[in-house]
């Protein structure tokens, strides 16, 4: 099993020290969802929620959250973001997938600026609609890709090595 990076000898948290390391393009992608009544799904697809577009504001939160993850995530580096998006499927009549993909060139991966993201992005939609629908989850926030570095590629469901 790899060895815990954000912990030191003593078992104390640390920030990782990344300055020896080369800059490369990193990108990852993750997703989650949000299950919910198939009226309130008819109602985001109809544009009618009180409070107004929600995949629209969903989708800036995200954005929005994935640049702030540094500030959220203790032990996070500062990152310049390339690309951040956020993109909404419906899934049958009672399920919104959010899938995020961040991408940039650093010394270190990504992958809690996606999680985040999507993170966010499924809780902006619970905060749009829970007036009409509180039973609302948000169900299965993981990552499902990510490549760049040292660790190569991960791809859900595929075998890696490392």
């Amino acid at each position: 099993m790899p060895e815990l990076t954000h912990v030191n000898a003593a078992g104390e948290a640390r920030m990782v020290d990344v300055s020896p390391k080369g800059e490369t393009e990193r990108e990852a992608v993750a997703s989650g969802g949000v299950r919910m009544l198939p009226a309130t799904q008819a109602k985001i697809k109809q544009m009618s929620i009180k409070k107004g577009d929600v995949l629209s504001v969903a989708r800036i939160a995200g954005i929005m959250a994935a640049k702030k993850t540094p500030e959220l995530i203790p032990l996070c580096h500062t990152l310049l973001l390339e690309e951040v998006t956020v993109n909404f499927d419906f899934i049958g009549e009672d399920y919104i997938k959010v899938v995020s993909t961040v991408k940039c060139t650093g010394k270190t991966g990504v992958e809690m600026e996606a999680l985040t993201a999507a993170s966010v992005s499924c809780l902006t939609i619970y905060d749009m609609c829970k007036a009409i629908d509180r039973g609302m989850t948000i169900e299965d926030v993981r990552l499902e890709k990510k490549s760049g570095g040292k660790s190569g590629t991960y791809i859900r469901g595929e075998k890696t090595v490392g």
